[in-house]
């Protein structure tokens, strides 16, 4: 009997726990539901106000938050009556609840500032911070970078008691110390000072500036202090190397361009002031290429690249070879008819190109692949476009070095350029090998002017910014020299960008001329001189 009745009594409290569950669970899913009031709180005040009951219910980790904010953000909210509404299409619900509505007679718009559409997306950033996809949680905390709030901070421990990966939980509480670097409570500054030593972020460097001009505690801004200068001295490193690489990208162009300008001029000994005009039509070349894949191949547009390489050195040496036929050709050994000459030719070009194409710029695209960068560094990013072009001229240097040194054609350009009556004593047609030099050097103008127009402007003035320069490698490194030409490329460009964050773009070019001046007058030769009898003829 007495088995029986126990029996009996858990039967009744199994009885009532069943019963009694689903009504704590939902009691507490009451609790923290988001109610009609507090919807109202986050769509009406002032910005101060509306952030601060928007931050209390993130921290609450309220999931019918959510639909809310995205219809705050897709402008589906009205307020009228004391209440706040989501309006979709001729449907409206009272925010707060899933009751539908009747919308009241006046019911206005709300409008969200610049700063509380920051402070919505960085609450539907936190709410991924509990995802169990790593790289959506990644993504929250870098979105929350921007929206940072001190109400946030409850919500930044509770992901960091949870958060498994390592780099994740320091970012996580890199985050608590940008929000606590404002808070009204000093001891609470002065551990975020102190934390944010280790960053390497260059939106803290600005955060420690700001916070350290409005500072008024001694210890705060002394620890303010020495947590910038460590984070300045970490990205001193970043921008030091951001200087050489872009010093080193803008020597890989001039490069390009003066490789041809190395044969006209460094081996023809022909002065082409329509070098850069040459280039010039590379570009064009790569525009035109660019716009029948457009028309004609949309799916294979991202590769339309490879196609205008080609077509732009062909391009261009055609030009050229028609150039050195007609006009040229009856100007050797008279440096100053070909100048002018050469000059005039520039302007027809130019004049040309307008006529065809119009004097505006034309939008050239880079394809996906060279597109975005890839990220060294918090203050440091490498653009593909920029490897591209260095990795390219590279290839093009061992293209033409090997094309001189090691194939016949390169064999009978440097008879001629020695000796051209020895050469033609001895049946090599220098006519000929005039036209085929000097439609190489244009050609390779072509693959710098295809080069250029993935990281600048394509006009018909495209070619009056680099003429000069190019001159100056090829003085510089040595007339007639490959080698030299690579040096006085890298070296001018990487110099170029060190005084030019020194002093300026404009005294950088100054200083860099009257540089090369001062070099020119000790060694006329360059930086390798020719040896042999050719130093001599």
């Amino acid at each position: 009997m007495l088995f029986v009745k126990r029996c009996l009594g858990w039967l009744r409290r199994d009885f009532f726990c069943a019963a009694l569950l689903p009504a704590l669970l939902a009691g507490s899913l009451a609790a923290h539901a988001l109610t009609p009031e507090q919807a109202l709180a986050i769509a009406q005040g002032d910005s101060d106000a509306r952030i601060a009951a928007l931050n209390e219910r993130v921290t609450a980790q309220d999931a019918q938050l959510v639909p809310f904010v995205e219809a705050l953000l897709a402008d589906e909210v009205k307020v009228g009556g004391g209440k706040a509404y989501i309006v979709k299409g001729n449907a409206a619900t009272l925010a707060g609840s899933e009751a539908k509505a009747t919308l009241p007679d006046g019911a206005e718009d709300v409008v969200n500032n610049n700063r509380m559409r920051q402070a919505l997306e960085g609450a539907l950033a936190a709410f991924r911070l509990g995802s169990a996809d790593r790289e959506l949680r990644a993504k929250a905390i870098g979105d929350l970078k921007d929206v940072i709030d001190e109400g946030l901070v409850p919500l930044l421990e509770k992901a960091a008691e949870r958060e498994t990966d390592a780099q994740l939980k320091a970012e996580l509480a890199m985050l608590k110390a940008k929000a606590l670097i404002g808070s009204a409570d000093a001891a609470r500054r002065l551990a975020a000072a102190r934390l944010l030593a280790d960053s390497s972020d260059p939106m803290v460097r600005s955060l420690l500036i700001e916070q350290l001009g409005q500072e008024s505690d001694a210890a705060v801004k002394s620890a303010l202090q020495a947590s910038l200068s460590k984070v300045q001295s970490r990205l001193a490193w970043g921008e030091r190397l951001g200087v050489l690489f872009t010093g080193a990208s803008l020597g890989s162009i001039l490069l390009l361009v003066a490789l041809g300008l190395a044969i006209t001029y460094g081996l023809m000994g022909v002065i082409n002031m329509a070098h850069g005009e040459l280039m010039m039509i590379g570009a064009y070349a790569t525009f035109v290429v660019q716009n029948l894949f457009k028309a004609y191949l949309p799916g294979a547009f991202h590769w339309y690249v490879l196609a205008a390489i080609p077509v732009a050195f062909l391009a261009s040496a055609l030009v050229g070879a028609v150039l050195e036929r007609s006009v040229i050709r009856w100007l050797y050994g008279r440096p100053l008819e070909t100048l002018l000459a050469t000059w005039g030719i520039s302007l027809m070009l130019m004049q040309a190109v307008r006529s065809i194409f119009g004097a505006q710029n034309v939008a050239v695209e880079n394809p996906s692949w060279l597109s975005g960068g890839v990220q060294v560094l918090p203050n440091l990013t490498l653009p593909y476009n920029r490897i591209a072009i260095l990795v390219f001229a590279a290839l093009v240097l061992l293209g033409m070095a090997l094309l001189i040194s090691r194939t016949r054609l390169g064999l009978f350009v440097r008879g001629v350029t020695q000796n051209r009556r020895m050469a033609a004593c001895m049946g090599v047609n220098t006519a000929r090998v005039d036209t085929y030099a000097f439609a190489l050097g244009a050609g390779i103008a072509g693959l710098a002017g295809c080069a250029l127009s993935q990281v600048g402007n394509v006009g018909p003035d495209l070619g009056q910014g680099y003429i000069v320069d190019s001159f100056m490698v090829v003085v510089l490194g040595g007339v007639g020299q490959l080698a030299g030409t690579v040096y006085a490329a890298l070296g001018l460009g990487i110099i170029g960008k060190l005084l030019e964050g020194w002093q300026g773009a404009v005294l950088a070019k100054i200083m860099v001329l009257v540089l090369i001046v001062v070099f020119i007058q000790k060694r006329p030769q360059g930086l390798f001189a020719l040896k042999g009898r050719s130093a001599e003829a």
